[in-house]
């Protein structure tokens, strides 16, 4: 799970970057706002990649995501990335804790078999 979620939210330090230099061209957002947030949410990003396995990292994970959404409302195609990455992080923990049993399910297996 860690993998697959740690991919995602590094996609996401990306798509956050861009919006940022989208939204550098609003005249009405002043460039220091915009790098603060976007500096900070692409810092939490990345935080997170280490934070998965730990209580409440999952957690953090999705604020992440509703922050993502909630930037649609500066940059209008995020409604569109944020929904997309959301479902992205939905998958990676889902199918990330499904790989995870098949993999301990194996390990057993393999240590059964050597006993």
């Amino acid at each position: 799970m860690r993998t697959l979620c740690a991919s995602t939210l590094i996609g996401e330090f990306f798509v956050i970057g861009f919006a940022g230099l989208v939204a550098m061209k609003d005249a009405s957002l002043s460039m220091s706002a915009v790098w603060w947030v976007c500096g900070i949410a692409m810092l939490v990003s990345v935080l997170l990649c280490g934070m998965i396995t730990r209580p409440g990292g999952l957690q953090l994970g999705w604020v992440l995501q509703i922050a993502l959404v909630a930037s649609g409302f500066v940059v209008p195609v995020m409604f569109f990335l944020g929904a997309t990455f959301a479902v992205l992080w939905w998958a990676s923990i889902h199918y990330g804790r499904k790989i995870d049993e098949a993999k301990a399910r194996w390990a057993a297996q393999a240590e059964a078999e050597t006993a």
